[in-house]
């Protein structure tokens, strides 16, 4: 088996640096224009020089979306912006429009094209097409099945990304106007102000039909059961959504499929029991409903595609390695949520590290003794029983 790439988002510097700590083989993050997260705090073109150099010290890769579905004036800033990325030294760009594939292509960037998600690319003739136009990589539809992806790769050998976690747009491969229409933010400019998940109400000739309202919003994709199968099919890239989602989330969740894939790609096998524990150790920070959505052909019949808007937002997440343990086995945390003395606790680091301990001893930045920890951001010393690095995570245990 070939090396899988393991694709993750990242919103702003700090966490592209976490995406890769925790495993990431590349990063996926946006600008300050042509990007679809317009929400995400993004990067200007000095940013992205320091997460370049950061990603090939690590032996990283990072992509650059340029994938807002452009109108006419977007294209006056379009040729400098190409090439300010190409001398960024970038690996590639992400893009949803020709136009802007084939002048990459035309300015002799160095860097890889890559075909968005948004083209709805769900059959090896579309791909067979975007690599005649000189695309490199083609993002394949969230809604196409493991039976297609599987035959898609036979057919075309082309390079392919698949998304394999986080949120699945209720509208075709993203390409939805309900923001548009509801409070005139274009979701296709990075304005999405994510009206399918607001609750709705069914009403018939003004009388209300039901007492419990609904979403629109599709379940969130988790693909831990089909991670064989993707790499059985040699596909290239293995892609998290979520630039909007926290440094936490982004650690945790390329963490746990990083392990996946390389326990799988080593042992060519894997029990049920062990994906089970995969699933069972996302549920400690996921916060909304997850399913394999559209990769089960068939789970639209089950009536696992549409989320009923419930959420269970985690508190187990308290606090922040800011720097490696001294030797006097104390380190410096930023608290994110309420804990105590006698907690037990979890440190999650990077390459895998993996600690539980008791806290016993805890101080804040003034040296006062501290039994309750209860200020957001707050700079505590703890007492560890080990060495700590830095940039590791605290979680309570068993939440």
């Amino acid at each position: 088996m070939g090396k899988f790439e393991l694709l993750a988002p990242a919103g702003d510097l700090n966490r592209l640096k976490i995406a890769i700590l925790y495993g990431a083989d590349a990063v996926f993050i946006g600008g300050k224009i042509f990007s679809l997260r317009a929400k995400a705090s993004n990067f200007t073109i000095e940013d992205i020089k320091e997460g370049v150099i950061f990603a090939k010290k690590h032996n990283a890769k990072v992509y650059i979306t340029v994938n807002i579905v452009p109108q006419e004036t977007d294209f006056n800033e379009l040729d400098a912006y190409l090439l300010d990325l190409d001398k960024a030294d970038i690996d590639a760009i992400i893009v949803s429009s020709i136009t802007v594939l084939k002048r990459a292509k035309e300015l002799g960037c160095k860097y890889e094209v890559h075909i968005s998600t948004q083209h709805s690319i769900a059959n090896s003739l579309s791909v067979d097409f975007f690599k005649s136009l000189g695309a490199d990589r083609v993002v394949l539809a969230r809604e196409t099945s493991i039976e297609d992806i599987t035959t898609i790769k036979q057919k075309t050998n082309f390079p392919l990304e698949v998304f394999i976690h986080g949120g699945v747009c209720s509208s075709f491969s993203g390409r939805c106007t309900l923001s548009n229409f509801m409070v005139n933010r274009d979701a296709n400019k990075g304005g999405c102000a994510h009206s399918c998940r607001w609750f709705y109400s069914l009403y018939k000739e003004n009388s209300l039909l039901s007492d419990d309202p609904f979403t629109l919003a599709s379940y969130d994709l988790m693909a831990i059961d089909y991670i064989p199968k993707l790499i059985d099919a040699n596909i290239d890239s293995f892609k998290i959504e979520g630039r909007m989602k926290s440094s936490y989330y982004i650690a945790n969740i390329v963490r746990i499929y990083r392990n996946l894939i390389d326990t799988y790609v080593k042992n060519k096998s894997i029990s049920k029991k062990e994906l089970n524990n995969y699933k069972k150790e996302i549920l400690n920070f996921e916060n909304r409903a997850l399913s394999p959505v559209f990769l089960n052909k068939n789970l639209k019949n089950q009536g696992l595609l549409l989320d009923n808007g419930n959420s269970n937002p985690s508190q187990s997440f308290i606090g922040f390695v800011l720097s490696e343990s001294n030797k006097e086995n104390f380190v410096l945390i930023e608290q994110r949520n309420h804990f105590k003395l006698n907690e037990k606790v979890e440190i999650i680091g990077p390459n895998n590290f993996k600690k539980t301990f008791t806290i016993k001893e805890m101080y804040d930045i003034d040296g006062n003794l501290l039994d309750v920890a209860k200020h957001a951001q707050q700079l505590i010393k703890i007492k560890v029983p080990c060495y700590i690095p830095k940039d590791s995570f605290i979680r309570k245990k068993g939440k």
